[in-house]
């Protein structure tokens, strides 16, 4: 072949001609795996947009099996193609935006912004239509209402793979009940199975992550799952920041310098970064040995790379944070308290850090033990026969659950930073016992998130997060103090046992003590009144009240800040409110149809508890 012949066979490959043969990349490389993938990047985008509109999130989500040619319906284990529908009453989208958010990939608002959100790429529904296509040959149908005066829009859409272009294949006004939100629906071949990375387990990890949500389940056997809003108050907004000096590579300088408005290259420094003053500009000037006046465009080659030697060698005050939103540590304890039953619960929110000029912050959560109801439940074992022993148990390990900018992270646990900084805890120093190399042991759930303006995942289908030393150290930080409080809990609680045992004792032989001295008197004893005096002894020899509070009899956890103690007598510390009166509430007062409140329409009350005010001793139904 020739090389006029090899030069004819060139052409440009597009986006999507790409991704449609390597659709693994986008976390499609299973049926099972698609139909979450499928589920999770419109649940995303759902959140994001009611959100970033001031809305408290309220989504409804559908799974159902389609059955081909007018057949009945197979059995979930056996069925192949599901429609997946998604409700959300946000602001909606602008009919011009429609078919290129859903049919366009690498198309969306967040890619060149520096701010904490869900997505990133421009990616995840549009590829998610994108398997739908090539799977069922169906098209994206959506439905958008921005507002009660304005019409409903319907679109069917698909994308051409060639030009990474959208096709419209139908589009008209409907009528809608909802007053305003996005309906999208995806028909796809897929696997629907319950257990561990599961579309059951991310809506509940999502509901952990996001108590001020409501979502709605309706599951492929027609079961309805509803996750209540525990928490009243919408998340503090990101806002936009300037890249950061210390973030950006050689290349991007030299295009930023390229792109600028600015006419001065001090003005360049002070106005296209954030953190960098006029004075700090000036400063990298002379290092650099550059005229603040130069024009940024004429500044290329060697004097380029004295500026990006200066920069580096300058210091620059760490990046605002004010872009990030962490979920914070009284809404951290309310959703693990709503979703997760356990004798202790505690939440840390670590200051925010930096890795490669990016801001983040991590939050970790722990909750320990199965719960008083769990052990009062459990059933004794039987009796064995003559000779018999019981087999010794695998204890049970440690569960991680792994966010990033407030979404779970399901899939390629061994892979993700967060999970190796669980293993490099050193859980035995609080109690817990830890093989080496391995996650600890008990009844025990880790909660892990990362908050950044531009989480570092390790592949496009955003399944695990990078390794950065920076990051790591954090996470560890925020597990040590989680362990910290564990530990202490454990200790309090062993030695409240063995003393609340030694009082048993104690009263035990009271009784005999005092019908011995009245044997004694002749019965001339004040029995009662000896009984009382002792009784008094045995309590202040074996802790006290501290014993009593300690085992959940009164008061709440002493020294364990933004901490749960749950005991068969009542809930202390920073109580959430009970999701079993809020699901009731919110089915009585605001029925799934209608648009959710703004946060400034919530509960007194719950707002209350959302500021952190101290609860009252509230004890179990």
């Amino acid at each position: 072949m020739t090389a006029v012949e090899m030069g004819a066979r060139q052409r440009e490959i597009s986006v999507s001609e790409f991704f449609t043969k390597n659709r693994h990349l986008l976390g499609f490389d299973s049926p099972r795996k698609a139909l979450l993938t499928c589920v999770k990047e419109a649940v995303d985008n759902a959140f994001d947009a009611s959100e970033e509109a001031g809305i408290l999130p309220e989504v409804l989500v559908r799974v159902e099996i389609v059955s081909g040619d007018g057949a009945a319906a197979p059995p979930v284990a056996q069925a192949t193609r599901f429609r997946v529908t998604v409700v959300d009453y946000g602001p909606g989208i602008v009919r011009e935006q429609i078919p290129r958010i859903f049919a366009k990939l690498l198309y969306g608002s967040k890619f060149h912004r520096l701010r904490m959100s869900r997505g990133q790429q421009g990616i995840g529904i549009s590829a998610a239509g994108m398997y739908g296509q090539l799977t069922t040959g169906k098209p994206v149908q959506i439905i958008s209402r921005t507002g009660d005066k304005n019409p409903a829009h319907y679109f069917e859409v698909q994308i051409n793979t060639k030009t990474n272009e959208p096709r419209i294949l139908e589009k008209k006004q409907i009528e809608w009940e909802n007053h305003r939100g996005t309906q999208v629906s995806i028909e796809l071949e897929g696997r629907y199975q319950k257990g561990r990375a599961s579309i059951d387990e991310y809506l509940e990890q999502t509901a952990i992550a996001n108590p001020h949500a409501k979502i709605v389940y309706v599951t492929p056997e027609g079961e309805t799952k509803t996750y209540p809003r525990t928490f009243h108050e919408l998340p503090v907004p990101p806002r936009e920041i300037k890249p950061h000096p210390y973030g950006i590579e050689f290349g991007i300088l030299l295009k930023m310098l390229h792109d600028t408005r600015s006419h001065w290259l001090s003005g360049f420094l002070s106005s296209d970064f954030s953190r960098v003053s006029p004075r700090v500009g000036e400063e990298i000037c002379q290092k650099a040995e550059l005229s603040p006046r130069m024009r940024p465009r004429d500044i290329m080659g060697e004097q380029a790379e004295k500026l990006y030697k200066a920069i580096q060698a300058t210091k620059i005050m760490s990046p605002p944070t004010n872009c990030l939103s962490p979920i914070g540590e009284k809404a951290i304890l309310t959703g693990l308290y709503k979703q997760i039953k356990a004798d202790f619960y505690t939440a840390v929110t670590r200051p925010p850090a930096v890795y490669r000029g990016n801001p983040f912050i991590i939050e970790a959560g722990l909750a320990f033990g199965k719960g008083p109801q769990e052990i009062e439940a459990a059933k004794p074992k039987a009796p064995l026969a003559e000779g018999e022993q019981h087999g010794e148990e695998a204890e049970e390990l440690a569960r991680v659950l792994r966010f990033a900018n407030r979404v779970p992270l399901l899939y390629q646990q061994s892979a993700c930073a967060t999970f190796q900084a669980v293993l490099e805890t050193s859980w035995r120093n609080y109690g817990v016992s830890q093989s080496r190399g391995a996650l600890p042991a008990g009844p025990m759930v880790i909660f892990v998130h990362m908050a950044s303006v531009w989480v570092p995942f390790t592949s496009e289908s955003k399944e695990a997060i990078a390794d950065y030393d920076e990051i790591r150290k954090e996470i560890k930080l925020a597990l040590q103090e989680c362990g910290r409080r564990l530990g202490v809990f454990l200790k309090r609680k062993e030695h409240a046992k063995h003393e609340h045992h030694r009082r048993n004792i104690f009263e035990l032989y009271i009784e005999e003590v005092v019908g011995a001295c009245k044997r004694l008197k002749g019965g001339r004893l004040a029995a009662e009144k000896l009984k009382a005096q002792l009784l008094k002894i045995a309590l202040k020899r074996t802790g006290g009240e501290k014993t009593d509070e300690i085992l959940g009899k009164k008061g709440g956890p002493e020294g364990l800040p933004d901490s749960i103690i749950v005991t068969p007598e009542g809930v202390e510390g920073s109580v959430p409110p009970d999701p079993a009166v809020e699901a009731s509430a919110a089915a009585a007062s605001a029925p799934m149809p209608e648009p959710p409140a703004r946060s400034g329409e919530a509960a007194k009350p719950a707002k209350r508890a959302a500021r952190g005010k101290p609860a009252a001793k509230r004890r179990k139904r």
